[in-house]
């Protein structure tokens, strides 16, 4: 019995050290938020598909470290309308914003009123160079327009008519679209760009522009857009006029999957937007925790936020027929068995 009393003592003193032990390494751990402690999501055209890996991931990010996280902004077009839902984060203090201005300019204002405040902003997919954002997360745009311009051409044996489509003033598509062109003009001279219109994110605009384009020129083989939802309206008008226009785009959703499967879009280049989501937490959670680092610069006399990181490169996908099943966001949900965006 004394035996048994001994050994039973031993145990709980074991559990209780290593039960101590445990405790002082989650306190010594200063990966954790605090209670309450809040980072958002903030986006135009909030109903846009390719907004919704990107939270899973940023709130997958956000779970793991203990924090709560909310998807918002505005399911127009419109810049103004974008700030005015940036402001109602803002008024939430919360530690963090993520956000992807669809101005750069518009956005200086908001962004460093939310630095003074107190709240980090790190930007994502497209940048406000000119604000005190600590941080940039995007996929390399210049690459993806270089890339999507030597598919095209090679389908084409290097010779033909293009032309593309654009959304004027969002930094990222412009970036997208310019790298098309300098592509074609410097590996493929003998690719002639035969026109440019402002589709602006509007299937039927692209889709009338197409329609123009082609009766213009009749032998148009290929039209590229820095975004998917013009492409919907690219690819109808490409197939009425009996397919031999080739749709390259950037970023996917399931209708432009669907029609990349079924031959009706040529291929688009998708940005990692996992990464870009759980990459641009940790980007915003470590701009909200500088004092962690003590770095070798000048950054406590300049008052800069050791923490950050000029451009971070989320990388991108070449999405064809071949691998299209890999990039349904329903499927996806399913398999993780989340709710996306609601939670």
């Amino acid at each position: 019995m004394r035996k048994f009393l001994s050994m039973l003592a031993i145990s709980a003193a074991a559990t209780t050290v290593l039960g101590a032990s445990h405790a002082a390494a989650q306190a010594a751990n200063p990966f954790k938020c605090e209670p309450g402690e809040k980072y958002v999501m903030n986006v135009m055209v909030s109903g846009v598909e390719y907004w919704f890996p990107v939270y899973e991931m940023f709130k997958q990010a956000g779970q793991q470290f203990g924090c709560e996280t909310e998807y918002t902004g505005t399911p127009e077009y419109d810049v103004n309308k974008q700030i005015a839902t940036f402001d109602q984060a803002l008024a939430q203090k919360p530690a963090g914003i993520l956000v992807h201005p669809m101005n750069s300019d518009p956005f200086i204002e908001p962004i460093n009123r939310a630095i003074d405040q107190g709240t980090a902003v790190v930007t994502f997919a497209a940048d406000s160079p000119n604000s005190k954002r600590v941080s940039y997360i995007t996929s390399d745009n210049v690459a993806e327009g270089t890339y999507a311009a030597d598919a095209v051409a090679k389908a084409m044996d290097g010779k033909g008519e293009y032309a593309v489509l654009e959304n004027p003033g969002q930094d990222n598509h412009d970036k997208r679209i310019a790298a098309f062109i300098a592509r074609m003009e410097a590996k493929w001279p003998d690719m002639k760009l035969v026109g440019r219109a402002a589709s602006n994110q509007d299937a039927t605009k692209a889709y009338q522009a197409v329609l123009s384009l082609a009766q213009a020129h009749p032998e148009l083989g290929a039209v590229f857009m820095p975004e998917a939802n013009s492409a919907i309206g690219a690819a109808q008008a490409a197939k009425e006029g009996g397919g031999k226009i080739r749709v390259m785009l950037a970023d996917v959703n399931a209708k432009i999957l669907d029609m990349i499967k079924a031959g009706e879009i040529f291929g688009s280049v998708n940005p990692n937007q996992g990464m870009q989501g759980y990459m641009g937490f940790i980007l915003l959670w470590l701009a909200k925790h500088p004092e962690l680092i003590d770095p070798m610069n000048d950054a406590r006399r300049s008052g800069f936020n050791g923490m950050g990181v000029p451009f971070v490169d989320n990388g991108f996908s070449i999405v064809t027929a071949e691998n299209a099943d890999d990039f349904y966001w329903d499927a996806y949900l399913k398999r993780r068995g989340t709710k996306g965006i609601e939670e």
